[in-house]
């Protein structure tokens, strides 16, 4: 399966099965973890076989049942972290569906207090990532049409279009989908075509944003624009 195909298939799932994490697969998820810290500056940590952050209370709130497994993604305040947290724990979701796994996104309905995770000195937790093997594969969500998160000057080539229909599958908080995408054509012949990601303050939405930015690449290929 390719990131692409990961992207279409999958879908946020709250209920597991009682099932642990194969070993290759604890060790496929760790070395991408360890990437990830390397390259982002975070402190991601992947916890297995621990039921206590869901076990009871918010998590039931929450509609989660069987979960033993998550990605706890920590690191220092502000914005910055925020997005790349949603970056780089997005990269994980996907490599998580690749792997035959179910993952959802999780910024509240757990237990801060019972979960297996450590803090650096300036670091916090950002939020939380469940996975598992999935009693269901989940349901698809309801998007907003591409013309309400992108905005394009002239010709609008296909692998932008391929980002924005990618991105649009992401999952954001409350399926809110606050971002958008907007196309910057050259001024100067043989330049690479620009693209600005941006986002409105609100819950979640710098991580939301982190994460629609993951699959736009996917999407759209990262040979073709560079960030704005």
């Amino acid at each position: 399966m390719t990131e692409l195909e990961a992207i279409v298939a999958r879908h946020s799932v709250r209920q597991y099965e009682d099932r642990p994490l194969a070993d290759d697969v604890v060790a496929t998820l760790q070395a991408a973890v360890d990437e990830a810290n390397e390259a982002s500056g975070l402190h991601i940590q992947l916890v297995t076989n621990e039921p206590g952050a869901f076990g009871k209370g918010l998590a039931h709130y929450g509609k989660f049942r069987g979960v033993s497994n998550y990605f706890a993604i920590c690191g220092p305040k502000g914005a910055e972290a925020e997005e790349l947290a949603g970056y780089y724990g997005e990269k994980l979701v996907l490599l998580a569906q690749t792997l035959g796994l179910n993952t959802c996104w999780v910024a509240l309905t757990f237990s801060k207090r019972a979960a297996h995770f450590e803090l650096a000195v300036g670091e916090r937790l950002i939020i939380m990532i469940a996975l598992g093997y999935g009693a269901t594969q989940g349901a698809a969500h309801r998007s907003v049409d591409a013309s309400k998160v992108a905005r394009a000057d002239g010709e609008v080539p296909e692998w932008f279009a391929n980002g924005v229909a990618a991105a649009l599958l992401a999952p954001t908080a409350m399926n809110q989908q606050r971002f958008r995408f907007t196309l910057v054509h050259p001024g100067v012949e043989g330049e690479p075509m620009r693209v600005q990601a941006t986002a409105p303050r609100g819950i979640q939405t710098k991580v939301d944003l982190g994460i629609v930015r993951y699959h736009f690449e996917v999407g759209a290929g990262k040979e073709n624009f560079i960030w704005a």
